[in-house]
């Protein structure tokens, strides 16, 4: 069963994804790296995301090269959180909710939560269930995970992008 939601998820059946890693245009990838509305991740990081919720996430398996000679690195994956879940509880909730009102938008005439610096964001337990970590139903932008999740990872030692433990 789908969602009520519309979003744009990464299919499973996707094509494996091609990057070209490339020391000389900067630093290489690590264990999460933000790309696009996805996540670029290492085997590791798929390893324990696997583990610990496994229906959160899509992976497509990535082919990597390089400019010169042949790439023995880890193996890479790009990773969607497809799990949309309406568990906000509004009323404890301190953030923006409107109606956009662009007509150019997909969301035209729906309820959009925004979220900033400042937000104060209360789920509900009946909601979230046993999920570790979801995308907000009216934010799909916005990623949230519990405590658990964040263990894992620094448990794992995984790095993200900005070159530091999680």
């Amino acid at each position: 069963m789908l969602p009520p939601y519309r979003v744009f998820r990464l299919p499973a059946s996707t094509a494996p994804a091609r990057f070209v890693f490339d020391k000389s245009a900067g630093s290489l990838p690590i264990d999460l790296e933000p790309y696009y509305g996805w996540w670029l991740i290492s085997g590791r990081t798929k390893a324990v995301l696997e583990w610990l919720d496994p229906e959160a996430f899509v992976f497509v398996q990535c082919t990597v090269r390089v400019p010169h000679g042949s790439y023995d690195g880890p193996d890479y994956w790009i990773c969607d959180v497809v799990r949309v879940l309406d568990a906000l509880d509004e009323a404890q909730s301190r953030l923006t909710i409107r109606t956009e009102d662009d007509p150019r938008s997909l969301k035209f005439g729906k309820k959009v939560y925004l979220t900033m610096l400042g937000s104060k964001l209360i789920f509900t337990e009946a909601a979230v269930g046993k999920a570790h970590i979801f995308r907000m139903a009216h934010s799909e932008a916005d990623v949230v995970c519990d405590q658990d999740m964040k263990d894992a990872c620094k448990s794992a030692g995984l790095m993200h992008s900005q070159c530091r433990p999680y």
